[in-house]
């Protein structure tokens, strides 16, 4: 089947769009894909929502500047798929389903409590084919996590790896996940810590840019390691897998304890960015055993910085860039929500235990029709 998958992550930097060939097991082609940025208008009004969000009280529930990012992200969705197809000369009915995730502006699984914004049917109107959105509530009601969704994707690219197991794919958006793969057992996945989202508001913060452009500032700094240690006293990083966040649960525990209010704008960015490496480096006292090797992703992918730092606390394993290994450092969760969007149509697990804590294999996932 052909599948078109959309990811915007909580970095909240523009709509991730890609295209692949995949019976929902096996990718047998990786198509084209693209990125839109956002404008700084529209990334004011999905950060406005994410602010009034907490006040959510169930998945469904839009109103004031929720429901406004809602029209305005499905718009900017629907306008990032029809360009794509454009520029690729595609046609619509050539593909089989489009795997849409939304924008995540709330997760608080303990409260089974997940909201995705964005409209599947209006987007299913406006680009004409069939489209698979809102795949992490099913999980999340179950019991689940809701996340991350996109560790069956990561195993089935890991096959054709040739590189010494168990091998960690690690995804650094505005938060770190990992999946573990080791052989054909269920993967194993969790959410690790922050990643982008704090470095990123501490320097739109400090200076009105949107992040430490190739880590250049965190390189010129120093890091506080008693702050790092204070900050990995959250019981967070001890706790079993699956566990996930949502992007700003330690905007609270950073403020008190890492001090980058007193710090200069190159230590504060090398703290941050050193807690971003740290807290992944912790997550393997919790795995099964320790990683042989790593693929990172993600916008972080391009941090050498951070890059730098996690090779060192990783340093008895190897440590790739999703592109260095054949894969996509930018297009790849986009590829995994289009390689979902085919599994929810197959009625295939999305979900495991060992990755979410659903309590069986579960699939998700709504279809709508133009």
């Amino acid at each position: 089947m052909r599948a078109i998958g959309l990811m915007s992550g909580t970095s909240m930097d523009g709509i991730d769009v890609a295209m692949i060939e995949t019976d929902g097991n096996t990718v047998s082609r990786f198509g084209p894909n693209a990125f839109q940025p956002y404008q700084q208008q529209d990334i004011a009004v999905l950060r406005s929502a994410m602010e009034a969000a907490p006040a959510l009280r169930a998945r469904t529930e839009r109103a004031g500047v929720i429901a406004e990012a809602e029209r305005m992200s499905t718009v900017l969705h629907a306008s990032a798929v029809n360009a794509f197809l454009a520029a690729n000369e595609i046609e619509p009915k050539s593909i089989d389903v489009v795997g849409y995730h939304g924008q995540t502006v709330l997760h608080r699984p303990k409260e089974k409590l997940t909201v995705q914004i964005g409209d599947g049917a209006a987007l299913a109107r406006e680009i004409g084919m069939p489209v698979v959105y809102d795949f992490r509530a099913a999980d999340v009601a179950a019991g689940g996590q809701g996340a991350p969704l996109v560790p069956v994707f990561h195993q089935a690219l890991a096959r054709a790896l040739d590189r010494p197991p168990p091998i960690a794919v690690l995804n650094l958006g505005g938060v770190a996940n990992i999946t573990f793969i080791d052989g054909d057992n269920d993967p194993v996945a969790c959410d690790t810590g922050p990643a982008n989202a704090l470095i990123d508001d501490f320097f739109r913060a400090r200076t009105g840019a949107p992040r430490d452009q190739d880590g250049a500032t965190a390189a010129a700094g120093r890091v506080d390691e008693a702050a790092i240690a204070r900050l990995l006293a959250h019981p967070f990083f001890a706790q079993p897998y699956p566990k996930s966040l949502d992007r700003n649960d330690f905007r609270e525990w950073v403020g008190a304890h890492a001090g980058v209010v007193q710090k200069n704008l190159q230590d504060g960015a090398a703290t941050l960015t050193m807690l971003t490496a740290a807290t992944v480096a912790e997550v393997v006292h919790v795995l099964p055993r320790p990683p042989k090797s790593w693929i990172v992703a993600g916008g972080g992918a391009r941090n050498p910085t951070l890059m730098r730092m996690l090779t060192d606390k990783l340093r008895l394993a190897t440590v790739e860039t999703a592109d260095q290994v054949g894969w996509s450092t930018d297009a790849l969760e986009a590829q995994a929500f289009a390689f979902l969007a085919v599994r929810s149509l197959k009625k295939m697990p999305l979900t495991f235990p060992t990755t979410t804590g659903a309590p069986q294999p579960m699939t998700g996932g709504v279809l709508v029709e133009p």
